[in-house]
C-alpha cells in the first residue's frame, strides 16, 4: 500500500485575530489568574477583558481594508471560515457587547459578593462562540460555534448561586437550548443528505445540480425541506422568535442582569448573522422554488414574534420580562429584514440586508445600555426590576433617567434615535419588495410595544419614588430610593446612548460599512 500523506489546510492567522483574542484571551486568562493571585484581584479581570475585547475590536481595522479595500472576501481553514465584510462587521459588533457588557459586570459583581474571574472568561469565550458563527462557511462549523456560545452563557445565566431564579434560569435554558441543538444538528444532517455538502458556498452550487440519487435538490428534495425546517428551528431559537421564544422572558429575567444584556445583544447578534448566512447566501442562490419554501415560513415567524411579543409585554410590570418581551419584538423587525434580503429581487435584497446590517448595530448599543441601566437600579440582590423601583427617578438621579428614556425612546421608534431609523430602512424594505402586510403588521407592533416603554419613562418622571410613600423617617424606604451609578456602568450607559444619538441623528455615519456588508451577503 502506498503511503498517504495528510495535508494540514493553510491558516491565514492575520485575518483571525479576533478569533485569537477572543478565545484564546479567554484560555489565557484562566490560566493567569490561577497561577498568579494578583490577577484575581476585583477589577484586574475586567480590565483584561476589556482589552481583549479593545483589542480584537481594533485588529478588525485592517482585516476590512484586507478584504473590502484589496484581497475581497477570503476563505480560511480550508474553506470552513469566510472572513468577509459581514463577518467584520458582526465581529465588531460583538465585540463591542463584551467591552460595554465588562464594564457594567465589574461592579456588578462586586455588589453581589461574587467577584471570580470565570465570570469573564466565559464571557469571553461565548462571544469566540459569536464571532466563530458569523464566520463559518460550514455548517459544521457554525453548529461548533453555537456549541461554544451557547455552553458559556448557560453557565452564566446560572452564575448567581444566591439567587434560585438564576440556576432555574440557566436549567431551562440549558435544556431548551440542549433540544434545539439536536434538532439544528438533525437538520444538518439532512441538509447534507440532500446537497452532498455541509460547506455554504458548496450548498449553494449544488442546489441546481441532479445528484447520485437522480433528483435536484432546488426543486424536489422533500429531504432539504425538511432539513431547512429544523435550521429554522434551532435559528429561531437563539434569536428568540415565536413560537420559539418560551424561555426567553423566565431566563432573563433570572439570569443575572450585565448577563441578560449580553445575551440579548451578542447571542442574538450572532444568532441572526449565522441565519441570514445560512439561507440568504446558500439557500437563495439561485431563487426559485427553495425560496418560495423558507421565505413565508420567516414572515410567519415575524408576523407571529411582532405581535404575541408586543401584547404579551403590554401586560409585565417587571422591567426586565418587558425588555424581555420587547427583544421578541425586536426578533420580529429582524426577521423582516432577513425576509426582504431573501428576496429575488437583488434591490430589495439589498435594501433588506443593509437594513438588517444596520438594525443589528442599533440594537446591539441600545439593549446592551438598557439592561446596563436596571442593574444599577436594582440595587443589591438583583432583585428589584418592578416598575415601582423607577418610580421618581428622575428625582433621585436626573443623568440616569434621561439616558434610559433615550434609549427607551429609541427601541420605541421615536424620531431622532437609531431605533427610529432602524424601523423605517426595515419598514422600508419591505415595502419595496411588497410585503405590504408584514409593514403593516410591524407598524401596528411597534405602536403597541411603545406603550411598555412609556410606562417606564412615566414612572421616571412623573410619579413619586420610594421616599414618597414611606413616612420621612423610614430608613429601610430612604435606602430603596438611593440609587449609585458605578464608573464602569456610567461609561458603559453613556457610550450606548451616545452611539443611539449619532446614528439616529446622523445615520449615514458608516454608510460605506453598511452597504459593503450587506453586499456580500445578498450577493447570489
Amino acid at each position: 500500500m502506498l503511503a498517504q500523506t495528510a495535508t494540514s489546510p493553510e491558516v491565514v492567522w492575520s485575518l483571525l485575530w479576533p478569533l485569537i483574542f477572543l478565545a484564546i484571551g479567554g484560555v489565557l486568562l484562566v490560566t493567569v489568574t490561577s497561577v498568579v493571585p494578583a490577577f484575581r484581584r476585583p477589577g484586574m479581570p475586567a480590565a483584561i477583558t476589556i482589552l481583549l475585547g479593545g483589542a480584537s475590536l481594533t485588529s478588525t481595522i485592517p482585516i476590512w481594508r484586507r478584504v473590502v479595500d484589496t484581497e475581497g472576501p477570503t476563505q480560511v481553514v480550508a474553506g470552513a471560515i469566510t472572513i468577509d465584510a459581514f463577518t467584520v462587521v458582526m465581529t465588531a459588533i460583538i465585540s463591542c457587547a463584551v467591552i460595554l457588557t465588562a464594564l457594567v459586570l465589574d461592579d456588578y459583581l462586586r455588589r453581589e459578593g461574587l467577584a471570580a474571574p470565570e465570570w469573564y472568561v466565559l464571557l469571553l469565550l461565548s462571544a469566540s462562540g459569536g464571532v466563530l458563527m458569523s464566520a463559518a462557511d460550514d455548517l459544521i462549523v457554525l453548529f461548533v460555534g453555537l456549541e461554544i456560545l451557547s455552553i458559556a452563557v448557560y453557565v452564566l445565566a446560572a452564575m448567581h448561586l444566591r439567587r434560585t431564579d438564576s440556576q432555574e434560569a440557566g436549567f431551562k435554558y440549558f435544556v431548551l437550548g440542549a433540544f434545539s441543538s439536536a434538532l439544528f444538528l438533525y437538520g444538518i444532517a439532512l441538509v447534507y443528505g440532500a446537497t452532498g455538502s455541509t460547506q455554504i458556498d458548496q450548498i449553494a452550487a449544488n442546489l441546481g445540480r441532479t445528484n447520485a440519487a437522480g433528483f435536484t435538490p432546488n426543486e424536489e428534495s422533500s429531504l432539504l425541506l425538511a432539513g431547512m425546517a429544523l435550521l429554522v428551528v434551532g435559528f429561531a431559537f437563539k434569536v428568540s422568535a415565536v413560537p420559539f421564544h418560551v424561555w426567553t422572558p423566565d431566563v432573563y429575567q433570572g439570569a443575572p442582569t450585565p448577563i441578560t444584556g449580553f445575551m440579548a445583544s451578542a447571542v442574538k447578534v450572532a444568532g441572526v448573522a449565522a441565519f441570514a448566512r445560512v439561507f440568504v447566501t446558500s439557500f437563495s442562490s439561485l431563487g426559485g422554488e427553495i425560496q418560495d419554501d423558507w421565505r413565508p415560513i420567516v414572515g410567519v415567524l415575524a408576523v407571529l414574534s411582532l405581535l404575541i411579543g408586543a401584547l404579551a409585554a403590554a401586560g409585565q410590570s417587571d422591567v426586565k420580562r418587558m425588555l424581555a418581551y420587547s427583544s421578541i419584538v425586536h426578533a420580529g423587525f429582524l426577521l423582516i429584514g432577513l425576509y426582504a434580503a431573501g428576496d429575488a429581487d437583488l434591490e430589495v435584497a439589498d435594501a433588506g440586508g443593509r437594513a438588517l446590517v444596520f438594525y443589528l448595530i442599533t440594537y446591539a448599543a441600545m439593549v446592551v445600555g438598557s439592561f446596563a441601566v436596571a442593574t444599577v437600579v436594582a440595587g443589591r440582590g438583583d432583585d428589584d426590576h418592578s416598575l415601582d423601583a423607577y418610580k421618581g427617578l428622575f428625582q433621585r438621579h436626573p443623568a440616569l433617567a434621561l439616558m434610559m428614556a433615550v434609549l427607551l425612546f429609541s427601541q420605541a421608534g421615536i424620531p431622532f434615535t437609531s431605533g427610529f431609523m432602524a424601523k423605517f430602512r426595515i419598514l422600508g424594505a419591505a415595502v419595496e419588495g411588497e410585503a405590504y402586510v408584514l409593514a403593516a403588521i410591524a407598524m401596528i407592533a411597534a405602536v403597541i410595544a411603545a406603550l411598555l416603554y412609556l410606562r417606564i419613562i412615566v414612572s421616571m418622571f412623573l410619579a413619586g419614588g420610594h421616599d414618597d410613600e414611606a413616612d420621612e423617617g423610614d430608613e429601610a424606604a430612604e435606602e430603596l430610593g438611593e440609587v449609585r451609578v458605578p464608573v464602569g456602568a456610567a461609561i458603559s450607559i453613556a457610550l450606548a446612548v451616545i452611539i443611539t444619538i449619532a446614528l439616529g441623528v446622523l445615520p449615514d455615519i458608516g454608510r460605506g460599512v453598511v452597504a459593503a456588508a450587506a453586499e456580500v451577503l445578498v450577493t447570489r
